[in-house]
């Protein structure tokens, strides 16, 4: 059982990070070690080629992989990124953006996470992302 609902995380989580709730990434889900998000498209998003532009692919999947830590250690803010390892697959074009985060390995003082980023309108995978957690 997660340790955090999705409703908590859209409520009191999303809007505490100005970038994710200027993108409007919502959390749908939200498991024991794994979170499920969605960024819709925007033209505050994109790229001057009409597709989602790379920082913001990179803040889903960090805020993502938060989610999925979350879910494991429950209501803590101080939960930060220590680092981040993205690998851009292909261009989404104009749509929303899916990300699958789950725990790989949750330690006391790091959790190391991986998030697929998947174009709504294609059901392809742009981007997979790695991501280290240090935990207080």
């Amino acid at each position: 059982m997660s340790a955090i609902t999705a409703a908590i995380l859209n409520s009191d989580f999303l809007p505490k990070v100005p970038m994710a709730a200027a993108a409007g990434i919502q959390v749908l889900s939200v498991g024991k070690g794994e979170a499920r998000l969605l960024m819709p498209f925007s033209p505050s998003i994109a790229r001057p080629v009409d597709t989602v532009s790379g920082p913001a692919l990179m803040t889903l999947a960090d805020v993502a992989v938060w989610a999925a830590i979350l879910s494991v250690i429950g209501p803590q803010e101080m939960a930060v990124t220590s680092s981040l390892t993205m690998n851009f697959l292909r261009r989404s074009g104009p749509t929303a953006i899916v990300a699958e985060a789950r725990m790989l390995k949750m330690g006391r003082r790091l959790g190391v996470g991986a998030v697929e980023l998947i174009a709504a309108d294609s059901d392809e995978m742009v981007a997979h992302a790695t991501a280290t957690y240090a935990i207080p």
